[in-house]
């Protein structure tokens, strides 16, 4: 596993697979603030440009939410200017398609790049039926001058990005996307596609984190079990853009990650990479697990995950409706060979699963349930990808998210790829994730090959 691998606990290929003592909820919510993040670890130069995301309103009590997050301590802000909550029409979304005309041809295939949906407009808070678990980052994309940074290749292959050393580089510009992360990622996905999605994450109480919990109102997430630990930071990570790639200078904030049982009982819970000091955690979900068979788990496993073995790991995935993970991470889990699905299917279902995806890149997906095998190729790039990052979680949670809604697992396995498809088109993990009606839009324009097939046998 890659350096990056390690760090991010993504495999970014389309698409492909990746509080302190108890805690107090504080009575006031603090007042969250506008203020320009000032990161105070840089390795590399950055001029204050103006940032593509949208200014973060400034929020009062006064005003409803869409829940609020833990504070373990309180936490003081200077008082802000109120700021009414930013109103985004309503969209008139195109009538569904029925079943049996998903697949008809159409004249034109849509734009996919001009069909990415709007956060749909506030609303009160509901009841969460889906509740994602992991960590969350803030992600600064610098684009490098090509002219003032090259690769450097060694005898063994390895690559370095390399600038030149004590002078000024210029780059290109800067784009920050905050709220990333694979289940940060997959919270905004499933409330694009209509569920009601909650997240349990952990911030700083800094203005990084302010920031981070605002993104995610503005997408309808619930940040009620959220928590922001006093005295602590935000993780926010570099990505150096360098043509069509890039390296990233991470550094991930320590946490004290304590489990809280949800006020109210979801239907689901997601989780998805989280930080090395969180075992404590996994144990106390694994009883909630125990405690509440109604609910239906979906494991995305990150680095930590596959690093703490699969004989620590047992009681999760045992507990698991489904899991997710690439080819080469099956054979990791299952200790099989990578040659067969079949075989690897088989080794994830003795953990409990009862239904795997398996991932393999440009080879498309495979998924194994009610005793059979089956492949769908990945939906057609309508242009070169420009970022894929964020590919795999889009994947991952669509798939859950279908049948969240009932739909049966043929259907969401030709939801998942379009919306993969979509996000490499953008940049950042977010910007290019669809709702249901533009996912039927683009299916109904599907190429002929673009159907689930069932895997023949040793393959």
């Amino acid at each position: 596993m890659g350096l990056f691998d390690k760090l991010r606990g993504k495999n970014d290929e389309q698409p492909s697979m990746e509080p302190t003592g108890s805690v107090q909820p504080a009575a006031p919510v603090p007042t969250i603030q506008t203020a320009p993040i000032t990161p105070t670890e840089q390795t590399v130069p950055i001029a204050p440009i103006a940032q593509t995301a949208p200014t973060v309103p400034t929020v009062t009590t006064d005003e409803p939410q869409l829940g609020q997050p833990v504070i373990v301590e309180p936490v003081q802000y200077e008082p802000a200017s109120t700021v009414p909550a930013q109103v985004i029409p309503e969209q008139t979304l195109p009538v569904q398609p029925a079943p049996d005309q998903v697949l008809s041809p159409v004249s034109a295939a849509p734009d996919p790049i001009n069909m990415t949906a709007t956060a749909a407009p506030l609303a009160a808070p509901a009841l969460s039926n889906m509740l994602a678990i992991g960590d969350i980052f803030t992600d600064a994309f610098i684009h490098l001058s090509e002219e003032a940074a090259k690769i450097i290749t060694e005898a063994d292959g390895s690559e370095w990005l390399a600038l030149p050393f004590g002078q000024k580089p210029p780059y290109e510009q800067v784009d920050i996307i905050r709220s990333v992360g694979p289940s940060p990622n997959a919270a905004v996905s499933m409330a694009r596609l209509g569920l009601t999605v909650g997240l349990q994450a952990w911030v700083g109480d800094d203005p990084t984190g302010a920031e981070a919990i605002q993104h995610l109102k503005n997408e309808r997430v619930g940040t009620e079990e959220m928590t922001v630990e006093a005295g602590k930071k935000t993780s926010y990570w570099y990505v150096l853009r360098y043509g069509a790639d890039r390296t990233m200078l991470v550094k991930s904030e320590k946490y004290t990650y304590q489990w809280q049982d949800p006020a109210v009982v979801p239907d689901w819970i997601y989780l998805a990479y989280i930080g090395e000091d969180s075992w404590p955690l996994h144990e106390q979900l694994a009883d909630y697990l125990t405690r509440n068979p109604s609910v239906k788990f979906a494991l995305q496993p990150g680095t930590f995950h596959f690093e703490w073995g699969t004989e620590r790991m047992a009681p999760l995935y045992s507990h698991a409706h489904i899991t997710i993970m690439n080819r080469e991470e099956a054979a990791d889990v299952t200790g099989r060979s990578p040659d067969s699905i079949h075989d690897l299917a088989a080794g994830l279902h003795l953990l409990g699963p009862k239904i795997v995806v398996i991932t393999d890149g440009k080879d498309g997906s495979f998924a194994s349930y009610d005793g059979k095998v089956v492949t769908i190729p990945n939906y057609p790039d309508p242009a070169p990808p420009l970022d894929r990052t964020g590919a795999g979680d889009a994947f991952a949670s669509t798939i859950v998210t279908a049948l969240a809604h009932g739909e049966t697992m043929e259907t969401a396995l030709t939801w998942a790829p379009i919306n993969s498809m979509s996000v490499v088109q953008q940049l950042g993990a977010q910007a290019g994730l669809l709702d249901q009606a533009t996912i039927l839009s683009h299916l109904a324009a599907a190429p002929a090959n673009y159907q689930v097939t069932e895997l023949p046998a040793g393959v």
